[in-house]
């Protein structure tokens, strides 16, 4: 087979033999112990022996404990085989693999509410044995070594529900896991139908991929179909996405490779919430409220909160300050999510909004209706901003006409 093992310089080729030779111990237990397996471990780390001979031996640890060997046939629960999204479906012009990761109809809450992170981790996990082992049946079936994946992340419908931060920590933590166990794998990640919210997202995760990883994300604008159509033929697309491709019934969406997921049915839920971690916890007196500031600077930021009461409901509203320095009374201020009362003291409350102007804003939890009990209040109050670099190359692409090219 040909491939890229013979193009190693002699440094490399020595490099490559003295690995072999530290890794004697590994070896027999490695799932793959060829030249091209082990240069992947190599070139993630420059080809420096000790950080390689680290990385994959903790990689081996984390085979044992997520049971790699048998995850294939391992079944996730119904409720994620049948709602979290995504599949594999058709290769690109070199052979490799595509898999589809759908974001917007994806229900994070849903989903958690209904299995663990760690399940939703774990088929995360199975995702890319499965497109590792397409990528040995595809080098046997073309005669060459096919040895990376291309991943294309629908971001169409992409909302604050999936800025949701036990949501985000699933992606966060996947990314981390990718980078950690299956290097040198990932051709490209492309991006399609990115809405403005996506500079935020993006930054939420991005801390979480290597330096290697961000510069193989290629965002599409608004001819993404066309400039899609250049990485993968469109035999091999989904009508979709703007190829050929159909299910046998003709379905544009080839629901049989690729699945959309779609709200979750209350009836999986097995816990009313999600444990959440708060970072500050206050009494609010009766018959008084409190006010936590956070002051955004530019329009695009997302303000997102979580927050629990102990001692019965509590009020709960955003309002953005008309007046710097000085308190004000919420009367005088915008309100920009107006005040109702919320059971926080039955399921904690969570919520997210985008801030469209900048200032000061004010989260106002209110007691000023209850003249008997103080409330006991644990709170989390974070500003996500977006990644500029994402943002300007989105507000570039929207800004050509749709015909040209870039």
């Amino acid at each position: 087979m040909s491939g890229r093992v013979g193009d190693l310089n002699p440094q490399q080729q020595e490099a490559l033999a003295k690995f072999q030779e530290n890794l004697q111990d590994l070896l027999p237990t490695l799932p793959k112990a060829d030249d091209y397996f082990l240069l992947r471990w190599l070139r993630a780390r420059n080809f420096d022996l000790q950080k390689s001979e680290d990385m994959l031996r903790k990689h081996m640890e984390f085979r044992k404990q997520q049971d790699l060997d048998n995850i294939l046939s391992w079944q996730p629960s119904e409720v994620i085989q049948r709602y979290d999204s995504g599949g594999l479906c058709g290769y690109d012009y070199e052979g490799c693999p595509v898999w589809f990761d759908i974001i917007g109809t994806l229900d994070p809450k849903g989903l958690l509410l209904s299995a663990s992170k760690q399940e939703l981790i774990r088929k995360r996990i199975k995702a890319f044995e499965l497109l590792l082992q397409e990528c040995e049946l595809q080098s046997q079936k073309l005669g060459r070594k096919i040895e990376m994946v291309l991943l294309v992340f629908d971001m169409e419908g992409l909302g604050l529900k999936h800025l949701w931060k036990p949501a985000v920590e699933v992606y966060q933590q996947f990314f981390a896991m990718v980078e950690a166990n299956y290097p040198e794998t990932m051709k490209n990640l492309i991006v399609v139908r990115a809405p403005r919210l996506f500079p935020v997202a993006f930054n939420l995760v991005k801390s979480f991929m290597s330096e290697e990883t961000r510069k193989k994300i290629v965002i599409l604008g608004d001819n993404w179909k066309q400039e899609l159509s250049k990485f993968i033929s469109p035999d091999q697309l989904p009508v979709e996405f703007g190829g050929t491709l159909t299910d046998p019934d003709g379905n544009p969406k080839c629901i049989t490779k690729i699945n959309y997921g779609g709200e979750v049915p209350k009836s999986y839920h097995l816990c009313k919430q999600v444990r959440m971690q708060y970072e500050h916890t206050v009494t609010v007196g009766r018959g008084s409220s409190q006010h936590v500031e956070n002051e955004i600077l530019f329009p695009g930021c997302v303000l997102r909160w979580q927050f629990a009461s102990d001692g019965g409901d509590i009020g709960f509203g955003v309002f953005l300050k008309t007046k710097m320095g000085e308190r004000q009374r919420a009367g005088e201020m915008t309100e920009v999510l107006p005040s109702q009362r919320y059971n926080a003291h039955l399921v904690p409350e969570d919520g997210s909004l985008v801030c469209f102007k900048a200032g000061v804003y004010v989260l106002r939890f209110d007691n000023t209706y209850s003249l008997l009990h103080a409330k006991n209040l644990s709170y989390t109050v974070e500003v996500l901003l977006p990644d500029k670099a994402s943002e300007d190359k989105l507000q570039s692409l929207n800004a050509t006409k749709p015909s040209s090219v870039h």
